[in-house]
């Protein structure tokens, strides 16, 4: 993208496709994803120190305190592969994490460009997630509307069986989407404030929302 670095950090609800969009815009524009899931693992199967105190909270199914989150996520950023650019995904999950974010960026002499919120109406993200079905084999997705398998209940990969995970059924699903907009309403506020959120409609087309998140960076 003509050596533009663009640090950026997406939010959306589960089934908003933000993996999706996160994947495309990494490619897009050259930059480096920072999900903090990914990191957790990384770190815990790397046994850093960190990754060792993220583990002990894990194991006793405690949430990983701001301190330990925040540490792992610094020593990210300060590896040469963000020079060009970041992508935050997963972080930051409240607003005292928000600020702690604004605080180290800005002693590394960095910014946000832009918050990206991708938002896709509550029915329509339950029928998406209702809908999603796992082979047990191999772990290929399918959709029993969007994207069905050529026999019912069988993976055309390999074959194997297929199964709804059981935070997909609609009172799971129900539930997360109420943590998460709990969760997130501070954050989208927050970043609101600062001119930064850019929210986009993820009920449509892959390509189009790319389009749009893209325009709203007023990068085309």
């Amino acid at each position: 993208m003509g050596g533009i670095v663009v640090n950026l950090l997406i939010m959306g609800p589960p089934g908003a496709g933000k993996g999706t969009q996160a994947e495309a815009l990494i490619k897009e524009l050259n930059i480096t994803h920072i999900s903090t899931g990914d990191m957790f693992r990384k770190a815990i199967k790397e046994g850093t120190e960190m990754g060792k105190k993220a583990k002990e909270y894990m194991d006793k199914g405690e949430l990983v305190p701001d301190s330990v989150v925040v540490g792992m996520v610094k020593e990210r950023l300060l590896q040469p592969d963000c020079e060009n650019g970041f992508l935050l995904d997963g972080f930051p999950r409240n607003v005292t994490q928000a600020e702690v974010l604004d605080e180290t960026l800005d002693s590394m002499g960095l910014k946000l460009n832009g918050v990206i919120n991708i938002t896709v109406p509550r029915e329509k993200i339950i029928v998406r997630l209702t809908g999603r079905r796992i082979c047990r084999s191999c772990g290929a997705s399918y959709h029993v509307l969007f994207n069905k398998p050529a026999i019912e209940g069988r993976c055309n990969a390999c074959g194997g069986e297929l199964y709804q995970r059981s935070d997909d059924n609609e009172m799971a699903v129900i539930n997360r989407l109420e943590v998460y907009e709990a969760h997130t309403q501070p954050l989208i506020n927050y970043y609101s404030e600062r001119g930064l959120l850019k929210n986009i409609n993820g009920d449509q087309d892959i390509k189009k929302v790319l389009e749009d998140i893209l325009l709203s960076l007023n990068i085309r």
